[in-house]
């Protein structure tokens, strides 16, 4: 028979504990800027090299499924809800960064960064808004229109320079549309930032590896063991495992809407570093739109509550 006893009250939570929770949320999210960064221009680095966007995937998930066998061994299966695995696999797994990197096949990294980073917090906004959790306060709305007008002058402005680069933005729209209802689960179902990870991680390699190995393209024979093993460290292990802990746990501690603005400084570094590194030189009015779109992330920084 079912045990009859309430489950105890939760403790409540003292200033204290309040304001190291929310400490530990932005050094999360401090680091989380740092990896997302880095994450735009490897991506957009490799796949204009020998790589297909394909393998670029199944190197991050071969990467990732490695590096869980360890937390595995030492704690155990992932501590999540059975029943919320594949909705966290679909969203955050496969469909944000698959479409990412097919995107960075097509479009510049400063697109890529300055989409994605202006679409989460527009697009996890709207997705709250239906959802029933209230609309943005009159100032994020301000912020959130400020993005999307950045976001527009960028399209017109560069978007001649690089042929198909509409069709890579519209798939870096998807990719972040995607992570947006990822991120609205992590608060609704409070999903634990480590396990999260380790059951993504876990899942991720055994469903994609063998529709890769069969049915899609791949230039990962002349690609060098170097970029191999580079690619599957840093895509598996930092955008995969360590970006996934960073963002649940910013999540869980500031909540979706500082979180996902917090990116506000991500396409004025990956504009200014792509520039030397790749070569993607932006026009002024180019670079006044990724101004624009970290001022309106900025706005709705400040705007939340």
């Amino acid at each position: 028979m079912p045990d009859p006893t309430p489950p105890p009250a939760r403790a409540p939570i003292t200033p204290d504990a309040a304001a190291r929770e929310r400490r530990i949320g932005w050094i999360c999210a401090v680091l989380l800027l740092l990896v997302w960064a880095s994450f735009h221009l490897v991506s957009r680095f490799v796949v204009r090299e020998t790589l297909t966007p394909w393998d670029v995937a199944a190197l991050r998930y071969g990467g990732a499924f490695l590096c869980v066998l360890p937390f595995l061994a030492l704690r155990g299966l992932p501590r999540v809800p059975v029943a919320r695995i594949p909705a966290a696999l679909v969203f955050a797994g496969l469909g944000f960064p698959i479409m990412a990197y097919a995107g960075y096949r097509l479009a510049p990294a400063a697109h890529g960064a300055t989409i994605m980073a202006a679409g989460l917090p527009a697009v996890t906004a709207i997705l709250a808004a239906l959802a029933g959790q209230g609309m943005p306060s009159r100032r994020r709305m301000l912020g959130i229109g400020t993005i999307i007008a950045g976001s527009l002058l960028l399209a017109v402005t560069t978007g001649g320079a690089w042929a198909g680069a509409w069709r890579g933005d519209l798939l870096f729209l998807a990719a972040v549309s995607s992570w947006a209802v990822y991120t609205l689960l992590v608060q609704r179902w409070r999903l634990p930032a480590l396990d999260t990870t380790l059951a993504i991680g876990l899942t991720a390699a055994p469903v994609y590896l063998p529709v890769w190995w069969l049915f899609l393209p791949s230039g990962l024979a002349e690609a060098s063991w170097a970029a191999i093993l580079g690619q599957a460290a840093f895509q598996g292990a930092g955008a995969a495992i360590i970006a996934g802990v960073l963002f649940t746990r910013s999540v869980t501690a500031l909540g979706p809407t500082v979180t996902t603005m917090i990116g506000a400084a991500v396409p004025g570094i990956v504009a200014l570093v792509a520039w030397p590194l790749l070569g993607e030189a932006l026009p002024p009015v180019g670079l006044l739109a990724v101004l624009l779109v970290s001022a309106g992330m900025l706005l709705g920084i400040g705007g939340s509550r």
